[in-house]
């Protein structure tokens, strides 16, 4: 986790210097949202990357073990879920925090337990269900991903279970990449300041050692606003800087 108010004091502080422009509470608090994303999301770009190099150099090794540590933090495991009908659907919409699906899991109240469910796309569908090889079973399970449709509140985002899991005994056991927070900085009014109010605050869920970046890519995001090129380019150039350095 990551102090919020150590990083929006370090932003202050250097785009303040020579009276470069002040960054308001809003301006920070958009801006920081937008830099924890972007940062997450390349996360999952750079992992990609460096698991497709070929070899096993160790350095890259390195890499991969530092990107797992940070994505760790937004793992969440076998959250249990009863599909909401006898046709195996189980609505996502419930997992409000829902970045990526990572496992499924089905528990058919027969042994073996917790049976590990295949994703398969809808395409696939019909050749694995009149397959007698794949047709999926309780031992093999399957699963598809359904988008939610636009204009429609009755079809909600979904996956549905083959075999159909019967509510309320069979359950689903679902494992994803949650989203980070919303972060905050917040504050209260004194004689037309604000002052950081922990109480209100939502702190970064980044790992500690993104607190760099994220003044960076602040500053970057924030250069635009205040109108000074060279803050900026500055940021932008250290933050590249940092991103070579770790992919080296």
């Amino acid at each position: 986790m990551v102090n919020i108010d150590t990083v929006y004091q370090r932003v202050l502080a250097i785009a303040n210097k020579e009276q470069r422009g002040y960054i308001t509470p809003q301006e920070f608090n958009l801006f920081a949202n937008q830099a924890q994303l972007d940062i997450f999301e390349q996360y999952f770009y750079d992992q990609n990357q460096f698991l497709r190099l070929p070899g096993n150099d160790t350095s890259y090794s390195d890499i991969v073990t530092n990107l797992e540590e940070k994505i760790s933090i937004f793992e969440r495991y076998d959250n249990i879920f009863i599909a909401d009908n006898n046709f195996g659907d189980v609505l996502l919409d419930t997992i409000e925090d829902l970045y990526r699906i990572g496992m499924v899991r089905v528990d058919y109240d027969v042994e073996p337990k917790f049976t590990l469910a295949e994703k398969i796309s809808i395409k696939e569908l019909m050749t694995y269900a009149d397959a007698p090889l794949t047709k999926p079973n309780t031992k093999r399970p399957l699963y598809v991903r359904y988008p939610a449709k636009q204009n429609d509140k009755f079809n909600k985002e979904r996956i549905k279970v083959y075999p159909y899991p019967k509510p309320p005994t069979e359950r689903v056991l679902i494992s994803y990449i949650a989203k980070p927070s919303k972060v905050t900085w917040g504050y209260v009014m004194v004689d037309d300041n604000a002052l950081y109010n922990p109480d209100s605050s939502v702190n970064f869920d980044l790992h500690p050692s993104e607190e760099n970046n994220l003044v960076l890519k602040v500053l970057a995001l924030s250069g635009i606003t205040i109108k000074d090129p060279t803050i900026y380019q500055a940021a932008s150039a250290e933050e590249n800087k940092n991103i070579q350095q770790q992919k080296q």
